[in-house]
């Protein structure tokens, strides 16, 4: 479906299907393309042995970080992994980025510096080398762009379009915690009957400035061959639910009171009169994993799972296509699953 544009504007009011139409006008992926628009990354066929991944990401000062609310060094460690979680979600190893960066007048030297460091700590950890980028000037905020590329071995990528009917629905760590964490950074906490304690307040900020790209884990499940699918929850677990299941054409039915909050997610909906729940499916830029495993596969995964230091949660099961997207509470039968994660050109529904 072609994305909604008003008629007075002509502005585009759909992310999702401005890149359906773009993927629909661009030639199909070449002889030596995998696959190419459609999942967390590219994955390219550079060698008989390894295969190559290849991802981007833009931020823009005003839509993806605000320098009033983060550090320099924040801003560039969570870019580099919104991209490393990319890697992460194919299940492969990252290794080389390329930076490009627009800088305003209002930026000094030292903080272009300290964001290149924020970079670095995120990249370390994996042995990523910066290879190279580009550097403008910018009339209207900071932009910066990261293109990383990664390896996995051939055919064993973990793709959004291989979940089946019958699997079993997991996500890693906890969600919505960073979405808390950037609510009491723009507004900070204004406590209601509950009150929120100093260290939950500052695991939640945290969370946001530093989140952590499940790499070891998307690895574990590539060797262990224990994933018919995946992605990483960056823009939201509702949304990026839906595009998991567009992609290998099913539905799912996730059981909400099964969905992973910490106990400081909790403690800061307890305080602002908020439904935990629905900041865990609404809550984006977690960059957890939710990944599918065949109900076959069940008692092995959690046999295996139990012997790491990982956690896992299961969340729900794959349906039918027909079926479509759809929650189960405690009491009453299933709903529709509403979709409200974050997506560029739409107002946010809170």
């Amino acid at each position: 479906m072609p994305p909604r544009r008003s008629r007075r504007t002509n502005r585009v009011s759909s992310e999702f299907g401005l890149i359906r139409l773009l993927r629909a006008q661009v030639a199909g992926p070449g002889r030596d393309v995998f696959k190419g628009i459609g999942d967390d990354t590219a994955i390219l066929k550079t060698s008989a042995s390894q295969w190559t991944l290849i991802t981007t990401d833009l931020l823009a000062e005003g839509i993806h970080f605000d320098p009033a609310l983060s550090s320099f060094e924040d801003i560039g460690y969570r870019a580099a992994i919104a991209n490393l979680s990319d890697i992460a979600a194919m299940g492969g190893a990252p290794r080389f980025m390329l930076v490009a960066i627009a800088i305003p007048r209002t930026c000094s030297m030292g903080q272009i510096q300290q964001l290149y460091r924020g970079l670095m700590q995120a990249a370390n950890p994996y042995h990523v080398s910066l290879v190279g980028g580009d550097t403008s000037a910018s009339q209207d905020g900071l932009f910066l762009n990261i293109t990383l590329t990664g390896i996995v071995k051939p055919r064993q990528a973990l793709l959004r379009s291989g979940a089946r009917v019958g699997d079993l629905l997991y996500v890693t760590g906890t969600l919505g915690d960073s979405h808390a964490g950037l609510n009491l950074l723009r507004k900070g906490h204004q406590p209601g009957r509950a009150v929120m304690k100093s260290s939950q307040v500052r695991w939640l900020v945290a969370r946001h400035h530093r989140p952590s790209a499940r790499v070891a884990e998307a690895q574990w499940l590539v060797r262990h061959r224990l994933a018919t699918s995946a992605i990483d929850v960056s823009d939201g677990l509702s949304g990026d639910l839906r595009h998991l299941c567009e992609e290998s054409k099913v539905g799912a039915e996730i059981m909400i009171a099964s969905l992973p909050l910490s106990p400081a997610c909790r403690a800061y909906a307890a305080a602002h009169h908020l439904d935990p729940q629905r900041i865990a499916l609404q809550g984006g830029e977690d960059y957890e994993l939710l990944f599918t495993v065949p109900s076959t596969q069940h008692s092995r995964f959690e046999r295996l799972a139990a012997s790491t230091t990982f956690r896992f949660t299961c969340i729900g099961s794959i349906t039918s296509k027909p079926a479509g997207l759809r929650m189960r509470r405690d009491v009453g039968g299933s709903q529709p699953l509403p979709i409200t994660s974050y997506e560029h050109f739409r107002s946010p529904s809170l």
